[in-house]
């Protein structure tokens, strides 16, 4: 048990001096260390792999941070005083709650895997997926950047994030079941409540952080490779010929922006490179889905949440995104945003 604490807090303090490593070293000795220069897919595949994992590290990482805290510092009394009873107003806490949590779509599942283990119901817990990695101010100040000239993608991006949030969360308040998070093995490590009490707190915040980075990290690196391997090998001349077809474009954009796995910060300005070539709606369906789900962010919910709920969200989610954004493209090509 001692061994296995000691072993955890090592492997995190090592991971932190490797990312550092990574920021300010890594353009020096990487490429030297590395040499794929003669093989430019490779090549290719690695830069951008080494760029989404460096983009999404530090939010995994400050996830777990969260998840820590709210496990070992916040009681559930204090949880469940803070929930409105009525699910409605629950869904309009969380959408408020988005509004200030620093996460992105990767930090938020554990997170919030939590927040539903301490009383917070399943469906508040939803909206908070579906919200937190959007509605935030460094999503907005990238998308209005990136379409200053287009300022119905913007709107539309917000509106139908919200709509998307209020939809699956009535929706899973009244079809789901409490009982979707996977039994969390770190209590098992921890002990009982008793326990993490009367043993230093902070030494079991380390330990838990650095559990639950590398249980939801394994889970990243895989989706991560899977999406640089598709964003290096896309012949986007082909998606081009159905980029004018509102329902097939919407689609097809969707399903880009689930393997591509951007971050949601950042994600506006590739959509912004595709604007001559889809309708308005097939770039709300690229800038909604994406942040709610993609390939890698899967992977960690599989790892958190039983498979019954992930497939019910997931199918939830693209139903409901993919409708709105229809509808949203219909409006805007009548000037109706």
């Amino acid at each position: 048990m001692l061994l296995k604490r000691y072993t955890a807090n090592l492997l995190l303090v090592m991971l932190l001096f490797s990312m550092l490593a990574f920021f300010f070293l890594g353009d020096v000795f990487i490429p030297k260390a590395i040499d794929l220069s003669g093989y430019p897919m490779l090549h290719s595949v690695f830069v951008v792999f080494l760029g989404l994992f460096l983009e999404s590290i530090p939010f995994l990482f400050l996830g777990a941070i969260a998840s820590s805290f709210i496990q070992l510092f916040i009681s559930e009394e204090i949880i469940q005083r803070m929930i409105p009873k009525r699910p409605l107003t629950a869904i309009f806490a969380a959408i408020g709650a988005a509004l200030i949590i620093p996460v992105c779509e990767c930090a938020i599942i554990p997170v919030v895997r939590k927040l539903i283990q301490k009383g917070v119901p399943v469906h508040a817990g939803v909206v908070l997926l579906v919200t937190a990695p959007i509605l935030n101010v460094i999503v907005f100040g990238s998308t209005y950047y990136a379409f200053q000239n287009n300022p119905a993608i913007l709107y539309g991006r917000i509106i139908l994030c919200v709509l998307t949030a209020i939809i699956a969360g009535l929706f899973i308040h009244i079809f789901s079941t409490k009982d979707v998070v996977k039994e969390d093995k770190m209590e098992l490590v921890h002990g009982d409540e008793h326990d993490i009490q009367s043993s230093n707190k902070w030494t079991s915040f380390m330990e838990h952080t650095s559990q639950e980075f590398f249980m939801v990290g394994r889970y990243f690196i895989i989706g991560a490779l899977f999406a640089s391997v598709f964003q290096v090998f896309m012949d986007r001349s082909v998606m081009a010929d159905i980029g004018q077809a509102p329902i097939k474009g919407t689609a097809l954009m969707m399903g880009i922006a689930f393997v591509l796995s951007l971050c949601s910060s950042a994600d506006a300005f590739v959509a912004a490179s595709f604007s001559h070539s889809f309708l308005p709606g097939s770039l709300l369906g690229f800038l909604v889905f994406g942040p709610m789900l993609d390939l890698k962010n899967v992977l960690i919910m599989m790892s958190c949440f039983k498979r019954s709920f992930v497939v019910t969200y997931v199918l939830l989610v693209f139903a409901v995104v993919f409708s709105l954004c229809l509808i949203a493209g219909g409006l805007i090509s009548k000037g109706g945003f």
